[in-house]
């Protein structure tokens, strides 16, 4: 009934559709194991991708050859561009999404992937031949045989679902736990833990009364996650704003003895950076209200997602909080938020390529590893995908270090430092950001990709064609001169100050609040120049000429760092024969065994003088 596949993915998630999408496009016969063939890709929590650093890492996505930008852009029905009033590093883009269309789109997407295989089913062990992943078995007790086997098994990993005092087994709202797994990788030898993370209540918008709230429109110009001209919508769909008050504070309260939270019942840690409501309302008692986003589910429904108002609290206490809510006074649930508790297997056990270090061939990504997040999940699962793929092949690995994408950075955080608790991403997490801007993410990673054989030739000639057009402006910008007949006036309209001699139009780029669509909208010969050049060029341009002198500084840095990076520490090094080592720092270091000094350096309670010492007993 089964062939021998090359690569096998378990989980239908968004990482497990990029590892599929990854192996197949470089080669790999693929098979795609889900327990549900009609939850593919499905966005569980929030409809949205991106966001501040997320955004950054669905462009890398993109420029790498994963799917996901161009999945998000023809399903969304709004899009922002993030923190536009700071530098260009600090950019991030989001969409909202159509719930359905993403997963219709992300489906259709994979059946038209050659080499992509799928069969609904649950997976509960891993074949394992002499410390290596050759296959896995079903619920249905078949064995299929494979070369690499990845492993993103999201939430469902004994998943416990949370509402108040109630407990149900479950990876997601109406879907079963996967059992089996977590108990066999333990008896290889596996590290496991649990992790916590929520949902809000999904509501009936035709019951909300928008004239209450503060609209929150798309951007004029849509500009969208994917390098290629991929499909856009020609119109928007507002989302809303609102927020809590003491009332409803104090009627979330009287649900607190009941909530799993705070009675023990969750033994999983929950994300920092996204608490539950009652979290909130805990932790920052002083606050006398919280934001709350009111988000449509689609074009098609009337489901809206309430964003910033995940709980476990019991169900009535959830509905009678929400009515005291600005608009929500009528307030109709379709469900009620929850909890869900899962394992996670803690990433120091992996190697970079996100093979784990127990069982060779064997591949995790995702909230498996203790992240949190369509998009954290989805860069795991591109780049296990493209590892799995390359190992059958007996080639060498893809690994993007910290100053080559927030991808890079994340992998590097997880392997060296772990996480107790749902890993997210954050521009500050980036020493190098930036470098790592999300316009630039084609420039920095396609051509890698290409190499590979993943990104495509449309993807490669684009970025040619970007390069040449960016170099081909600036050298114009570096040239031309602006006479103050051409500009001034423009200056005055703007508060800038006047010159009194012409100057570079690349000097005068520099001046803050001054944009180069500005130049070419008020000085003709500008726009005789470059009006036909690409909008992408024209803003990659301005950003290098603009921040240059921050881009080499960073650039100084990176190879400074360098040496450090390049200093390899031999797979079997013994650091217990250092007594010069505290006992923490050799523990520590025993447990991850890093691959260079830079990781060393990485590792949570590592401190400089540790790595001198290393340096020492290595020769340097």
């Amino acid at each position: 009934m089964f062939q021998e596949y090359d690569v096998i993915v378990v989980g239908a998630g968004h990482a497990g559709c990029e590892a599929a999408a990854a192996a197949a496009n470089m080669g790999s016969k693929t098979l795609l194991i889900t327990m549900n063939m009609q939850t593919i890709a499905q966005m569980s929590c929030n409809p949205a991708m991106g966001g501040i650093a997320k955004g950054q890492i669905v462009r890398e996505i993109d420029a790498l050859g994963g799917y996901s930008g161009i999945v998000s852009d023809a399903s969304m029905i709004q899009f922002r561009m993030l923190n536009r009033s700071k530098g260009p590093a600090m950019w991030s883009p989001r969409s909202q999404n159509d719930r359905i269309l993403f997963s219709l789109k992300w489906r259709q997407m994979l059946e038209e992937t050659e080499r992509v295989e799928f069969y609904q089913d649950m997976v509960r062990q891993i074949l394992v031949e002499n410390g290596r992943a050759v296959g896995v078995v079903t619920g249905l007790g078949h064995e299929i045989k494979a070369k690499a086997v990845v492993l993103t098994n999201g939430t469902f990993l004994n998943g416990v679902i949370h509402i108040g005092e109630k407990r149900l087994g479950g990876g997601r709202v109406a879907e079963k736990a996967s059992e089996g797994l977590t108990e066999q990788l333990v008896s290889l030898g596996f590290e496991s833990d649990r992790l916590k993370t929520g949902t809000p209540p999904r509501v009936d918008g035709r019951s909300l009364d928008y004239s209450k709230m503060e609209e929150q429109k798309g951007d004029e110009e849509i500009r969208g996650f994917s390098y290629l001209n991929s499909e856009k919508p020609q119109t928007q769909r507002s989302c809303w704003i609102t927020y809590t008050n003491s009332e409803v504070h104090d009627l979330l309260k009287t649900g607190f003895d009941r909530s799993p939270m705070f009675t023990g019942r969750i033994e999983g840690v929950g994300p920092r950076y996204c608490p539950s409501i009652e979290d909130k309302i805990n932790r920052f008692a002083e606050k006398e209200r919280h934001q709350l986003f009111v988000e449509p589910e689609g074009w098609n429904t009337v489901e809206v997602y309430v964003n910033g108002f995940s709980t476990s609290l019991p169900e009535e206490v959830q509905y009678e909080a929400l009515k005291k809510v600005p608009g929500f006074e009528k307030v109709k649930f379709f469900r009620p938020g929850y909890a869900i508790e899962y394992d996670y297997f803690p990433p120091t056990q992996l190697n970079y390529s996100l093979e784990t270090k127990h069982i060779e061939n064997l591949f995790f990504a995702g909230q498996i590893n203790g992240t949190t997040g369509y998009e954290e999940a989805a860069c795991q699962g591109l780049m296990a995908g493209i590892n799995a793929h390359l190992k059958t092949r007996n080639e060498a690995p893809l690994i993007l270090k910290r100053s080559e994408a927030y991808i890079g950075v994340l992998i590097d955080d997880l392997i060296s430092k772990g996480t107790q608790e749902p890993y997210r991403m954050f521009t500050s997490r980036a020493e190098f950001r930036t470098l790592l801007r999300q316009d630039n993410a084609d420039l920095r990673l396609t051509e890698l990709s290409y190499r590979l054989g993943l990104a495509s030739q449309e993807r490669m000639d684009k970025v040619f064609q970007k390069k040449k057009e960016v170099e081909e402006i600036k050298t114009y910008l570096s040239t031309v001169t602006i006479e103050p007949s051409e500009i001034n006036t423009f200056f005055e309209k703007v508060g800038s100050a006047s010159i009194t001699e012409k100057q570079k139009a690349e000097r005068i780029l520099l001046r803050p609040n001054i944009s180069l669509q500005d130049l070419i909208a008020h000085v003709p010969k500008l726009n005789n120049s470059l009006s036909g050049f690409e909008p992408e060029s024209i803003e990659q341009a301005e950003i290098q000429v603009k921040y240059q002198v921050y881009i080499d500084k960073e650039k100084d840095l990176v190879a400074r760092m360098r040496q450090l990076e390049d200093l390899e520490i031999p797979e079997q090094f013994d650091y217990q024969r250092i007594i010069s080592l505290g006992a923490e720092a050799r523990e520590k270091l025993n447990r991850v065994k890093p691959r260079t000094l830079g990781q060393a350096s990485r590792i949570s309670g590592i401190n400089p003088s540790d790595v001198q010492i290393l340096m020492v007993y290595m020769g340097r």
